[in-house]
């Protein structure tokens, strides 16, 4: 099956699509939706949007198409069931995505399957309702090289953790999960991811000047990102 795949920068739309090649399909082309040029991070139920800077290097290290458009709408209806599109609802740019990373957010996937449906299309999500623990495992013995771009939540602290790669972080995210119950996949919004590596990628993304944002300094559960100010890339 001949596969656009939506991605958002992170593992999970990675992983997702290196499920779909090792299940015998072929990606012919990426497509994603980025906020406004002035918005670093967009909070949306819907989609990821930090580090929507270089959703293009992906593109080139993957040597495939890519669509984009702007985020223009808002989450006009919240519901975790979805039906019937609402005007200016924050789906009406996903139809050509067929190759979802979704996990646990009925949100996501429902409208994402909803669209597709409407459309005759197919979603093949992978990675749905699976354990995030193995999951991530998964991810990690993949060879999928994704770091933290954001955190937010008990236990993750910007300066510290961000720019981390998941197989770094597994301890210390399996610990949490241990403590607090965070989500080892981040699936709770405890943690976003940027993927720099994996085996569809042609060329490697390396990121060369970063900028660490902290948008709360809540002491208990302080958020903060990564803006990423440049980045090339480099051969395998």
């Amino acid at each position: 099956m001949r596969v656009v795949a939506l991605i958002s920068g992170g593992k999970d739309s990675t992983y997702n699509m290196v499920e779909c090649v090792r299940h015998g399909h072929e990606i012919i082309a990426l497509a994603n939706l980025h906020p406004k040029e002035d918005i670093d991070e967009l909070d949306s139920y819907m989609y990821q949007s930090v580090g929507h800077e270089i959703i293009d290097l992906i593109a080139k290290a993957m040597d495939l198409p890519l669509y984009r458009a702007v985020i223009k709408g808002d989450a006009q209806t919240t519901d975790k069931e979805y039906h019937q599109p609402v005007t200016g609802d924050e789906d009406k740019h996903a139809a050509e995505a067929v190759s979802v990373g979704a996990i646990f957010s009925e949100y996501q996937n429902n409208r994402v399957a909803n669209v597709c449906q409407r459309l005759n299309l197919q979603v093949l999500a992978y990675l749905w309702q699976r354990n995030q623990h193995e999951l991530l495992n998964e991810m990690i013995n993949a060879n999928v090289q994704a770091i933290l771009i954001k955190t937010a939540a008990l236990g993750l602290h910007p300066r510290k953790h961000l720019g981390k790669t998941i197989a770094e972080m597994r301890p210390i995210l399996e610990e949490l999960a241990e403590k607090y119950g965070i989500n080892v996949c981040g699936e709770g919004g405890e943690f976003e991811t940027l993927t720099l590596d994996c085996s569809l990628f042609k060329q490697r993304i390396v990121l060369d000047q970063v900028k660490t944002i902290v948008s709360s300094s809540d002491p208990i559960a302080p958020v903060g990102y990564l803006k990423i100010e440049s980045a090339h890339l480099e051969p395998k």
